[in-house]
């Protein structure tokens, strides 16, 4: 009895069962809104409702924390989307098309939201951390990789339809990938949305499609 009693005042589990998983969302939540510098464990904790003790009960420290709060976004929210936007039913340009227009949409939204434009937190987090933090900074790396590798099977998969122009898919999906991380980059810098209008037109253009006639006609 007494011991049950210390471990539950040395580990406070917060409310209910889910501390762990309020502690990742709130991670995620925070990371979005500020700067991985900025936001402290009692920043998270507060955020989350759960007790310090709870976090060190989960978590070695921060880094830690952020990597498994990527990895749960990852699972959880960023690859069922990717899995249905290039599901292999779908047209390949389309795809991509569909993927830029998300983006701009998704920005907006968050702006709108938030009172300013917020980026890509993975992308923010990373440039920050990119000499230092060594576990954050492999899983962002990781899930960068990742979202290239769909980028570059709709790239191959539209060559191989004759939508695009041969091209060298890696290549193509590396400098795509580059344009939209750039364009989001700069338009949190600049807090200004409307700098991400021309993003979809934009990564056509990098695609190089072909005439719609020349593809039907087999050209």
């Amino acid at each position: 009895m007494q011991f049950d009693y210390l471990v539950n005042y040395l580990f406070p589990m917060g409310r209910t069962s889910d501390a762990k998983e309020r502690l990742m969302q709130a991670a995620l939540d925070l990371l979005q809104a500020e700067n991985y510098g900025g936001v402290t464990v009692d920043d998270i904790c507060r955020r989350a409702d759960v007790r310090k003790g709870s976090f060190y009960y989960y978590f070695p420290g921060k880094a830690e924390l952020t990597v498994a709060a990527i990895e749960l976004s990852w699972e959880r929210d960023w690859k069922p989307g990717f899995d249905a936007r290039f599901s292999p039913l779908v047209e390949p340009l389309a795809r991509l098309q569909s993927y830029l227009a998300s983006v701009v949409a998704q920005q907006a939204e968050m702006a709108a939201t938030h009172g300013k434009v917020l980026g890509c937190p993975l992308a923010s987090v990373g440039c920050e951390i990119s000499t230092s933090e060594a576990e954050v900074s492999a899983a962002i790396r990781g899930v960068f990789t990742r979202k290239r590798r769909y980028f570059e099977s709709a790239i191959r998969d539209a060559a191989a339809a004759g939508e695009i122009e041969p091209c060298d898919p890696a290549g193509k999906a590396l400098a795509l990938q580059g344009l939209i991380d750039g364009l989001v980059t700069h338009a949190r810098i600049m807090n200004d949305i409307t700098l991400l209008q021309t993003l979809p037109t934009l990564g056509m253009d990098l695609l190089r499609p072909r005439p719609v006639m020349a593809v039907a006609a087999g050209a």
